[in-house]
């Protein structure tokens, strides 16, 4: 077995830390690790590379002192593992506020998905949309999408496809709101405000 790599950012600047560690485990061969050499437990890291890797990366504290903090990092798989990201029996379906009540939290990505509540009466002003398609889910309440040509009605269970640069505009309903799923490629986030 090949000797581990050791990397002791001790005298890295802290901003620079954090993609130094990740470059590095994501050249590691599968089954192999390298020790990381930190001023303080890295508690930060490890939650951003769990969220990111899940069960592909194996997290294994070393014998550290009070100045040096010791960690063994493991790849265990070549890729991210897949998991469970959201249960959207565990949402709320009635909203006071509307907007993004979940989005897809990896950073090393190729997709966006985001979970839009809108409350009662809100809306989601007409707009053009991203130059992407996007697809939508409806979860709960109900509403109506105003497209170029016509109205759409919202309710659950639907998947709707919003072709790119689609005129748009969703209208929550006035008692049940509306709350659906939207998967995309990567953009920048809508702007959802309640209706006047």
């Amino acid at each position: 077995m090949a000797e581990e790599s050791v990397i002791d950012v001790r005298s890295i600047p802290k901003p620079e830390r954090h993609p130094l560690i990740i470059k590095a485990y994501e050249e590691l061969e599968v089954g192999t690790g390298l020790i990381l050499v930190n001023d303080h437990v890295p508690e930060g890291l490890r939650v951003e590379m769990v969220r990111e890797y899940a069960e592909a990366v194996e997290w294994e504290p070393l014998e550290s002192t009070e100045d040096e903090a010791r960690v063994r990092i493991i790849r265990r798989a070549a890729t991210p593992a897949p998991r469970v990201v959201l249960d959207v029996a565990e949402l709320t379906e009635t909203v006071e506020d509307s907007g993004s009540v979940w989005q897809l939290p990896t950073q090393h990505r190729d997709l966006d998905a985001n979970v839009i509540a809108l409350s009662p009466g809100g809306e989601i002003r007409e707009h053009t949309g991203p130059s992407l398609d996007v697809l939508i889910h409806v979860l709960a309440g109900a509403g109506t999408l105003e497209t170029e040509t016509g109205t759409i009605d919202l309710s659950p269970g639907q998947i709707v496809w919003l072709p790119r640069r689609s005129r748009r505009r969703f209208l929550a309903d006035a008692e049940a709101g509306l709350q659906y799923f939207s998967v995309h490629q990567r953009k920048q986030g809508l702007s959802i405000t309640a209706r006047s």
